[in-house]
């Protein structure tokens, strides 16, 4: 019992510490960042956290950025575009 339970902890911190390695994404360039910032405003919103994710899945095959955190009115929403710059999906935090 002792011997699994140390097997599953030292499975757990190996994914743990992998996980950031695993994760694609990255601060998005100075030019994205001022297209980003455009179509932020065009939804409605201001500042937020922003990061291009490159987790090319099948719904996003050229990946999406992601801003997190934008202030949309009184609440803080999660933005997520296109790599055209295309409002995706609005979610409040």
């Amino acid at each position: 019992m002792r011997a699994r339970s140390i097997t599953i902890t030292a499975v757990l911190l190996t994914f743990g510490l992998a996980a950031p390695v695993l994760g694609k994404d990255r601060p998005v360039t100075d030019q994205e960042r001022a297209s980003l910032a455009s179509a932020v405003k065009s939804a409605g919103c201001t500042g937020g956290e922003m990061e291009f994710d490159d987790d090319r899945s099948p719904p996003h095959p050229s990946g999406k950025f992601e801003v997190d955190d934008a202030m949309c009115g009184n609440q803080k929403h999660d933005l997520v575009f296109d790599h055209e710059f295309k409002l995706i999906s609005k979610k409040a935090d």
